[in-house]
């Protein structure tokens, strides 16, 4: 439905006009209520798996898996999708509707990207649509394809994550070989053998490097902020919500499987620690309204990571808790940011002040978003936060990691009362005026967003028990009873949670002294920016530069040469390498005085063809070549690729011969004595490497089973008595499309060349 969504939004918007995102919005919202229909039976701790064979012979099957943790994504997909729709249409409303229909069908495109990501069983079926994330948020990001920043942002995000996207090809390649399927639920069976193959270790690398590519986990964690180039509907879609969150889905399903394997938790919890405050620290330095919010993002993916890493029933719960919590508070606080970018054309936080008096309901909701991400009660955020800390406690690690959550944790603190109160409460004086009022298209989101995230912390139990448990179950591997509430009592958590808003409130006071300081910091930036990527970038631009110096330099004799020179090194390899010594057939049956005379014909024309002091002789030369073996293939019984070998040999003597007809006339050699002696040695071994080649090939006994198939089944299965042609056009049907294609394409270069040779004027007398 989202697919069929995506391909009638640019129709549909030049009918419906400012109605598009309000209509537009009903294909996600079904979609939520066709998932919302299996709450209760996944609930009850079943999975539903739908199955439909697609490439059998590779093992490959659209094969769907909707259990606790796919039912929460795929909610928070189409739910968070139907508020981006209405939110994208009052966006737009002042663009062109076909600019709104373009950006609503990349959404929805997105979005069955999104869904077959976390639905699929199949690997190879989830990798399809892993990687048609990474295409469509490349366009999303480019969306504004106008702006340098947009194109450049586009370029990094899609690089980073389509590289990660391969490294993890190769992992599920590696998986697919050793279990002999590509079916998730089969691997989390079979996880025993998986763990015991020596690949082990290979494949848990591949899968976390692209794991972590996907969610900007360190060194990859730089592509998300410059990602913010994008609209704000994608941003709040893409890089807060959803495809930021694939790489702790697909590290969330297999830690079941990874479990056992040395270091593997060890290296989540220290990759997430690292983002964590690498992200902090430049959340802490950034300007931009929404780059704080993407510092921010990066730095809860980290906790997300760091949590998959810890282990036990209470780190499941956290994990399930905070990807909730996070996705409500963190759309609600795009919108908000996009609302006030759009009314005042500021992106700065520093030059935006005083907006409650001219958006007064987004600034309430950005409070009520805010209160949720600063983990304040009785809003879902601070439950998440309990589980956080209690994941962290009752584990093995030492206090270096709660150190680390606790002032990660007071930074976004910050983030919340800096993004929430100072552009909308502060300042008044700096904003008198809007270009945009409040719409419901844009109120409608961060409304619905920030009131869901204080109703499920005043009755957790619900969603508790619907949701969060057999989500948190179903990474667990086993049934978990989920007591998701407000109140536990006076804990060590509790009091953890208090020092980090009493840290966070000191760095909301002291924001301007904090931020000015980082600010003027300039190796820290360079350290945690993306400067390393760009250095690689320009390394392998400048490789790829002189290499197109050393190799594409013009000179066809050079790259012949070249080609020609590496196909006789790799023979004369493999043919002294072979297992078996090198043996020449020896002739059978009575010498054949007219296929000899042939043979020196065609001897003589490849003399002729070396001594020729023209072109055009040259050419007619190398003909006598090609026309002698049109008739060896006579003498030797093949009568239509004799004729085949004449008709082209004919043609391409007589192309060859019009084209050099157009060529100045040369006086002389432009090959030095040095050159055409070197291409003479070039040109015997070319010739006795094959020679060697053939006839060693001609002693070893021919296989006929492929042969006789072909005489066998030509006429019974493709109805041809001629058994070239029915495999030209039946059996290699495909090849042989190709091959007219590129044929088609050289012959149609090569009359453009030629009509824009004779339609150049010459020069005048």
């Amino acid at each position: 439905m989202a697919l069929a969504g995506a391909a009638i939004a640019r129709p549909a918007a030049t009918y419906l006009g400012s109605r598009t995102g309000w209509v537009m919005a009903l294909v996600p919202f079904l979609i939520f209520l066709s998932l919302f229909q299996h709450l209760g039976t996944v609930a009850g701790g079943e999975t539903v798996i739908a199955h439909l064979s697609w490439v059998p012979s590779l093992g490959v099957d659209l094969a769907f898996r909707l259990d606790g943790f796919s039912l929460l994504f795929a909610l928070l997909i189409t739910g968070i999708g139907t508020l981006v729709t209405l939110y994208a249409g009052a966006y737009f409303a002042d663009k062109p509707h076909w600019e709104i229909g373009r950006f609503l069908a990349l959404i929805l495109l997105f979005m069955t990207a999104m869904l077959g990501t976390v639905l699929s069983d199949d690997l190879i079926v989830m990798f399809v649509f892993w990687e048609l994330t990474s295409l469509t948020s490349f366009m999303l990001i480019g969306f504004d394809a106008h702006k340098a920043e947009a194109r450049k942002s586009a370029i990094q995000s899609l690089l980073v994550t389509g590289g990660g996207g391969l490294v993890l090809f190769a992992g599920i390649l590696i998986i697919g070989m050793e279990l002999g399927t590509f079916s998730f639920t089969e691997v989390l069976a079979r996880s025993d053998e998986l763990v015991a193959s020596p690949w082990i270790g290979v494949v848990v690398v591949l899968i976390m490097i692209g794991a972590f590519t996907k969610s900007a986990q360190f060194p990859f964690h730089f592509w998300l902020p410059n990602a913010m180039a994008a609209p704000t509907p994608a941003s709040a879609y893409l890089h807060s919500a959803t495809m930021v969150k694939l790489g702790v889905f697909l590290l969330a399903r297999f830690d079941a499987v990874f479990a056992e394997v040395p270091a593997f938790g060890a290296t989540l919890v220290v990759i997430g620690s690292t983002t964590m405050m690498i992200a902090a620290l430049q959340a802490l330095r950034a300007e931009g309204f929404k780059a704080v919010l993407a510092q921010s993002t990066v730095a809860s993916l980290g906790i997300l990571v760091m949590l998959i890493g810890l282990q036990g029933e209470v780190a499941a719960v956290a994990t399930v808790g905070f990807i909730l919590s996070h996705a409500l508070y963190k759309a609600a606080l795009f919108f908000c940011a996009g609302t006030a970018i759009h009314a005042t054309g500021e992106a700065s936080l520093r030059k935006l002040g005083g907006l409650a008096r001219f958006l007064p309901v987004t600034a309430v909701a950005a409070v009520l978003a805010s209160l949720s991400m600063a983990g304040l009660p009785p809003f879902v955020g601070f439950i998440s936060k309990e589980y956080l800390f209690e994941a962290q406690l009752t584990n093995d690690w030492n206090i270096v990691p709660v150190a680390v959550a606790v002032a990660v944790n007071a930074v976004m603190v910050g983030v919340a009362g800096v993004v929430s109160i100072r552009p909308f409460y502060f300042k008044s004086h700096r904003v008198t005026s809007v270009k945009h009022g409040e719409t419901p298209g844009l109120l409608a989101g961060p409304l619905l967003l920030a009131s869901g995230g204080i109703l499920i912390g005043l009755f957790p139990n619900a969603i508790g028990q619907s949701l969060i448990g057999p989500a948190a179950s179903a990474l667990y591997g086993s049934p978990i009873d989920v007591s998701f509430q407000l109140w536990h009592g006076l804990t060590p958590m509790l009091v953890l949670s208090f020092a980090v808003v009493a840290i966070g409130t000191a760095i909301v006071i002291y924001w301007d002294a904090i931020h000015t300081y980082l600010r003027q910091q300039d190796g820290l930036y360079r350290l945690l920016g993306d400067r390393g990527y760009h250095r690689v970038l320009d390394g392998v631009l400048g490789a790829a530069r002189g290499s197109t110096r050393l190799l594409q330099n013009g000179d066809q004799r050079r790259y012949t040469s070249v080609v020609i020179a590496t196909v006789v090194i790799g023979l004369a390899i493999a043919l002294v390498a072979g297992p078996a010594a090198i043996s020449i057939a020896s002739p059978e049956g009575a010498l054949r005085i007219s296929l000899v005379l042939v043979l020196l014909l065609t001897a003589a024309g490849a003399l002729a063809t070396v001594k020729a002091r023209s072109l055009i002789a040259g050419l007619v030369c190398v003909g006598i070549v090609g026309f002698a073996l049109a008739v060896i293939f006579m003498l030797n019984g093949a009568p239509d690729l004799a004729l085949t070998q004449i008709a082209v040999e004919t043609l391409l003597v007589i192309l060859l011969t019009a084209v050099l007809l157009r060529l100045p006339a040369r006086q002389k050699h432009s090959r030095t004595t040095s050159e055409r002696r070197r291409d003479a040695l070039l040109a015997t071994c070319f010739g006795g490497v094959i020679f060697i080649a053939v006839a060693s090939m001609s002693a070893i006994p021919i296989d006929l089973r492929l042969s006789d198939y072909f005489g066998e089944t030509s006429y019974l299965d493709a109805y041809g008595r001629n058994v070239v042609n029915v495999i030209l056009v039946d059996y290699r049907a495909i090849d042989t499309l190709g091959e007219i294609a590129v044929v088609a394409f050289a012959t149609i270069a090569a009359w453009a060349l030629l009509r824009g040779s004779a339609a150049r004027p010459g020069p005048k007398e």
